[in-house]
């Protein structure tokens, strides 16, 4: 495949936001006017004002230089690739020989998503485990969100993406690499799979969006967990409706999002409530990745990720894969999965933990991504 040439100077970023940027939010947080509440609203229709109002409180209080301070404690860049600039951390492990990984967040996500399994992931030796399980990690910002602002144009794809973290990672010097991530970051790490890219390891994603295509021979391999997942689909498909307006209005919604963080906030739902109420998000990763949003003024090019998805016409991948399904995330169904994916080389299954794997269960995702590629680089 040919990748876009990076012809740009990488250069070193350290996160500073402006205290003035932080005395604006806290006074819009002071500011909020809620909507009204009737007796019994729940979750069913939204984000719950009763459950905002709490939160809100709690965000008036939130250290936001400790998070920046988490991310600058690690290496940070920014370069430009096919004229979007692009930010990411660059970690490399202590053990010289360890194999490149590309992380790719979530929507609605961020960098921020992979702080709590770089140290375990770079340097296993002090996690106990084997210095052969190490990576050298590239987590970067998804073009349009975080710190890759302001987007360049409306045709970031998700192939577009994908040839542009490609380019990213041989500009660092990886000629073999494999990536992960979940969400829109699945979809890039399974683009890269389809696009063969060379000295690819493979993908290792929490989902592949495989739905019926109509045909009822393709029920005859559903097992009752098969079903079980297609239910879930089914309710969330009920909830689901700022994919739907991201998809079909992204500046409507841009505009409410951007000069609201409260809005913002109620928005983002899906950290609290993707898995039917069973996330096991913490309020401060939450306050964590929607200040980042807020201060980034991240939601025009967030929204317009489904928007420019959505005119793509789905392809059936050939290069090698894999997916860790977690309970309480959107559950990948096998019949079709394999439909669309025909070299699927691990498939596992776990019992704690959603569609955030990476914040709400670490320990679980590292060992399984350190399982995937151990076989990987064994071939």
């Amino acid at each position: 495949m040919t990748t876009h040439e990076n012809t740009s100077t990488i250069t070193p970023f350290h996160v500073a936001v402006p205290d003035a940027d932080l005395d604006d939010l806290r006074r819009r947080l002071a500011g909020t006017r809620f909507a009204d509440q009737l007796p019994g609203d729940g979750w069913d229709q939204g984000t719950p004002v009763d459950h905002l109002r709490a939160t809100v409180e709690a965000w008036r209080d939130f250290d936001w230089r400790a998070t920046e301070a988490r991310l600058n404690a690690h290496p940070q860049f920014r370069t430009e690739i096919d004229g979007q600039t692009i930010h990411f951390l660059h970690v490399r492990s202590p053990h010289e020989d360890a194999t490149p990984l590309l992380l790719t967040h979530t929507y609605p996500g961020s960098v921020l998503d992979f702080l709590d399994v770089i140290d375990a992931l770079t340097d296993p030796t002090t996690h106990g485990a084997d210095a052969a399980d190490a990576f050298h990690l590239v987590i970067p910002s998804l073009p349009g969100m975080g710190f890759s602002t302001p987007l360049s144009d409306g045709g970031w794809t998700t192939a577009r993406t994908a040839r542009a973290f490609d380019t990213l990672m041989r500009a660092l010097g990886y000629e073999s690499y494999g990536a992960h991530g979940s969400d829109g970051g699945a979809m890039v790490s399974r683009e890269l799979a389809a696009q063969g890219v060379a000295g690819f390891l493979g993908a290792h994603v929490l989902q592949l969006f495989s739905f019926p295509s109509g045909d009822p021979a393709e029920f005859e391999r559903m097992t009752p967990a098969d079903y079980a997942a297609l239910e879930f689909a089914g309710w969330f498909q009920g909830v689901n409706g700022y994919a739907d307006l991201n998809a079909k209005r992204p500046l409507t919604i841009a505009a409410a999002l951007s000069d609201s963080p409260v809005g913002q906030l109620a928005y983002n739902e899906l950290f609290w409530n993707f898995g039917n109420g069973t996330s096991l998000v913490t309020q401060e990763q939450v306050l964590a990745q929607a200040s980042l949003m807020w201060l980034t003024n991240t939601s025009a090019g967030a929204t317009r990720f489904h928007y420019t998805e959505k005119s793509v016409e789905p392809q059936v991948n050939h290069g090698p894969i894999g997916v860790a399904v977690f309970a309480d995330d959107f559950r990948s169904m096998r019949p079709f999965a394999e439909r669309d994916n025909t070299d699927i080389v691990s498939w596992t299954e776990h019992p704690r933990g959603g569609h955030f794997a990476a914040m709400e269960v670490p320990d679980e995702l590292v060992a399984v991504v350190r399982d995937f590629y151990r076989d990987r680089t064994a071939r």
